[in-house]
Parts: C-alpha cells; sequence; structure tokens
C-alpha cells in the first residue's frame, strides 16, 4: 500500500517532462502567509509533513536542461524561499535569521548555512540566491520575488511561482513592494527614500543604458524625477511573522 502512494504521489508531482509542480508550496503559502507577507511559522510547524514533502521533491527534482527558462527560474524562486521558511522552522522561535549565523558575509552567516541537498548538491541561500538565479538570469526583478524572512525584504508571496504566471508574478512584486512605505516611501519623490536592496544590487538594476530611477519608475506609481538622489532606509531585519 505504502509503495502504491508513493507512486500515485509521483504522478501528481512530475509531469512527462520531468517539470515538478508547485503546488503543494502553493498550498502552504496559501494557509500560512497573508497577502501583505505575514507568516506564521508555527502553522508550519505544525504543517511538518506537508513541508517536508514538498523540499524532498524540490531536492530527488533539480532543473533539466529540457526545462524552459521560465520553469528553471519559478523551480530556484521557490526552493530558495520554502528553504528559507524551512531555517526558521528548525530554529524557531528566533528574533530575526541573522542570529542564525556568524557576522562574516558569505562566509558564517546564516545564508552561508549549507542545509540545502538538490541533485545530490551541498548549497546555501547564497548559492540559490548568486549562483543559481542571479548568475543565469538577466532579472532584477527577482529581488522582489526571494524572500529573507525580514520585515525590510520583499513580502513572501502567498502562492507559488510557476513558468505560466511568472511574468506577471515578478511585475505584481515589484510594484508591490515599492508601495510598502515601511520599505519604500515614495510620498514625495523629490525626496525619495527607498530599499537598500536598490544600493546592495545597483548593478543589477542599472542595464542597457537605464538608471536605477528609470527602474524604479517603471514599477512605482510615484515617479522620481531623474537626478534625484536617493536616501537608503535601515534595513529591518526582524523576523516577518
Amino acid at each position: 500500500m505504502k509503495l502504491i502512494i508513493i507512486v500515485l504521489f509521483g504522478m501528481f508531482t512530475l509531469n512527462l517532462t520531468g517539470q515538478i509542480s508547485h503546488k503543494q508550496w502553493d498550498e502552504l503559502v496559501k494557509k500560512h502567509v497573508t497577502k501583505s507577507g505575514t507568516v506564521n511559522y508555527e502553522e508550519f510547524i505544525n504543517d511538518k509533513e506537508h513541508m517536508d514533502a514538498y523540499l524532498t521533491l524540490l531536492s530527488n527534482n533539480p532543473p533539466k536542461s529540457s526545462w524552459t527558462k521560465d520553469e528553471t527560474l519559478a523551480y530556484w524562486i521557490n526552493a530558495y524561499n520554502a528553504f528559507t521558511v524551512k531555517l526558521i522552522v528548525k530554529h524557531f522561535p528566533v528574533k530575526s535569521i541573522k542570529d542564525l549565523g556568524g557576522p562574516i558575509y558569505k562566509v558564517n552567516t546564516s545564508w552561508d548555512i549549507k542545509f540545502i541537498k538538490i541533485g545530490g548538491e551541498e548549497l546555501n541561500l547564497n548559492n540559490i540566491e548568486h549562483q543559481k538565479i542571479r548568475g543565469h538570469f538577466n532579472e532584477p526583478r527577482i529581488h522582489f520575488a526571494v524572500n529573507c524572512a525580514s520585515v525590510s525584504c520583499p513580502r513572501l508571496r502567498n502562492e507559488a511561482f510557476t513558468a505560466d504566471k511568472l511574468e506577471a508574478q515578478l511585475t505584481d512584486q515589484a510594484k508591490c513592494f515599492l508601495q510598502y512605505k515601511i520599505k519604500n516611501d515614495l510620498s514625495d519623490p523629490k525626496n525619495p527614500k527607498v530599499s537598500k536592496l536598490f544600493s546592495w544590487y545597483s548593478g543589477d538594476f542599472e542595464v542597457d543604458g537605464k538608471t536605477l530611477i528609470d527602474f524604479i519608475n517603471k514599477y512605482s506609481i510615484s515617479k522620481i524625477p531623474e537626478g534625484t538622489s536617493l536616501k537608503y532606509l535601515d534595513y529591518n531585519w526582524n523576523l516577518n511573522n
């Protein structure tokens, strides 16, 4: 009976091309994450079996060369977000994700903990963000899709990213991020206060001859005059719960 269940489970999570379904993650975030991105980590703990099943699915089914670009990118965004939640759940209660590691970036921080196994490869969150995502995709909007479990981060989306909706989802994440005053305050376009994400990854946004302000104006309601000096808000690393 157990073998039959496992086989049936595989039929529903993989299609004929080997592309996985993110339905499990979609169900989890719809249940435990609000539309604004507040995360109920206690409920994720109570849903451990469901969560672990999805992480196992990711671990056993890395992207294949036959996948489209959007299928692969959606996979890695969901993987980053799901494993971040797993890291918090494992150590919960915790005030901040930064409390789980040391102070030296790309050496011993929380993002350098190698607790992820995908296709036999041992990874940390930095590996996924900077190698698997930024290293292969020229897509600045991913910075609004991956979530670092903190108040100042772009919201954890309460639906899974999928290839068929990825373009609309990334655009929506960018617009939503720029509308939250605690993350970006553009109420006075001549005195804009924006997230430090735009400073940390400025090179990702300044492409094809466009400025950072050009990028922000593409997705924001308030338009910043070109040449305006940007002020960067302090980053709140408290847990997004």
